[in-house]
């Protein structure tokens, strides 16, 4: 059996490895082709002079108990590290002030957490919340982040707080996002509060941080990353999952070969081989592309798929002096100070990091809908990033000697969750459960199982899974 899986990224290799793990010792060949010039997708970790570095994701949420136990399954339990857990900071009226705790991706439950980051009427309209009407939700559906939390606290908890959280994950301003795409605990609060009624926003946050505190304690660090970087992940995918990896191998379409009642494919730019079942692991539009001739009404759909660009900016400095004992900062919406969303104090937020010396610091830049990341020279992105992170922090990176700089844009980098977003994947994915000639194609991706590489990976898992228990 030949199955052809069409991107190399988090989700293609996790799905070529669960292949594998599935049919050890069965007739099984598979093919991987990404058309880019490396593995890894938005995994990239770049050889700084003192050691790998993320330019990409950099993090994964460790209290996802499926993700460690797969790390641990791949040999790679002992690469992970934990966070300092230094506090970060954000951005607000030209002040960096600390970033609130509890709450729900910021969204409070109560001003005191909050007011020093709102004004008086905010904080007073966040408390007396819960005495208004409470707001219509409909069990199992979705509404516009930002426009939920306008309406129920104002406009200030969004731009100086909700956005800077979200912008961070997403790419996107909470106006750009669904609630229960991209915050699921809440809308499953809602859809348990909606049963007996109308739905307040600040019982809902306050019933979701009992429910932490009530949690058992000596769960470890929330967050986890890789000691040399997540190349150790895609590259041990790789290797353990014994396909056929083909670099720069753009794959322009799928075509249908024999009947429609059986299909086989064959792929415009692979090799000369008939596949009995193809995995899309690429992004939505990449996918519409592919999905055109087999799966027209799939495609369609796909098309309505929306993309944020961003831009990454590292700059290790020899020296840390005058950095904040922080593990980054994020920027306030509507900032005109600075054009960064974000940075990360890498080397104060990784204690492994800091062992190398010096100062590591990201910079992020761009959000849905903006051209910052790819109508900016990298020339200025370097010189935005040093003059913002001066302007934010004091420090002055070019004094402090800057020893090495990688810019990288991620293009088309994440999808944009918003309140169609579930919706939508739910709705592709029965197109082509409806499509005979697509019968054997399947797709995942963050754009089909969520953003995070917890969920990419369990998404990929899952598909492949179904996928071999097809396999003769």
């Amino acid at each position: 059996m030949n199955i052809a899986i069409i991107g190399a990224g988090l989700a293609g290799l996790t799905a070529a490895f669960e292949l594998r793990k599935r049919n050890p010792d069965a007739d099984v060949k598979v093919d991987v082709y990404e058309a880019t010039d490396r593995i890894g997708g938005k995994l990239h970790t770049v050889a700084f002079e003192a050691g790998p570095t993320d330019m990409g994701a950099e993090a994964f949420m460790a209290r996802r108990k499926d993700a460690v136990d797969f790390f641990t399954e791949l040999g790679l339990a002992d690469s992970l590290v934990e966070p300092s857990g230094l506090r970060s900071l954000v951005w607000v009226d030209g002040q960096a002030r600390d970033l609130p705790t509890g709450g729900v991706m910021g969204i409070p439950s109560s001003s005191e957490t909050v007011k020093h980051l709102v004004s008086a009427e905010t904080a007073e309209r966040i408390d007396t919340e819960a005495e208004r009407a409470g707001f219509d939700w409909e069990v199992g559906g979705d509404v516009n982040v930002g426009q939920l939390v306008r309406e129920r606290y104002g406009d200030e908890v969004v731009d100086n707080i909700v956005s800077s959280l979200l912008g961070g994950v997403y790419s996107c301003t909470a106006d750009d996002l669904g609630v229960r795409a991209t915050i699921p605990q809440l809308a499953g609060e809602f859809d348990r509060l909606a049963a007996d009624g109308l739905v307040h926003l600040s019982t809902a946050v306050a019933n979701l941080e009992r429910s932490r505190r009530e949690m058992p304690t000596g769960q470890g660090a929330v967050f986890k990353t890789f000691r040399d970087g997540y190349q150790e992940l895609y590259e041990t995918l790789a290797e353990k999952s014994g396909a056929d990896i083909y670099i720069d191998a753009f794959i322009s379409s799928i075509e249908l070969e024999g009947s429609a009642d059986a299909p086989k494919y064959r792929l415009k730019g692979g090799e000369d081989t008939v596949y009995d079942h193809v995995i899309l692991a690429v992004p939505a539009p990449t996918a519409a592309l592919l999905l055109k001739s087999v799966a027209p009404a799939a495609s369609e759909q796909l098309k309505t798929v929306k993309l944020a660009n961003s831009a990454v900016v590292g700059m290790r400095f020899a020296t840390d002096e005058g950095l904040p004992e922080n593990s980054g900062v994020l920027v306030a919406t509507g900032a005109e100070d600075v054009h960064a969303k974000a940075f990360t104090f890498s080397s104060r937020k990784w204690p492994h990091l800091a062992e190398r010396g010096g100062a590591l610091v990201r910079a992020s830049f761009g959000r849905f809908g903006d051209t910052v990341a790819f109508a900016t020279t990298e020339d200025d992105l370097v010189d935005w990033a040093l003059d913002d992170l001066h302007t934010i922090t004091g420090f002055d990176g070019r004094a402090a000697g800057l020893e090495e700089i990688y810019v990288q844009r991620w293009l088309g980098g994440l999808p944009r969750f918003d309140e169609g977003h579930l919706a939508t994947v739910a709705q592709v994915r029965t197109l082509l459960n409806d499509e005979p000639k697509a019968a054997n194609i399947s797709i995942t991706g963050a754009w089909a199982g969520g953003v995070g590489v917890p969920a990419v990976i369990a998404d990929a898992r899952a598909v492949a899974v179904d996928v071999a228990k097809h396999t003769p």
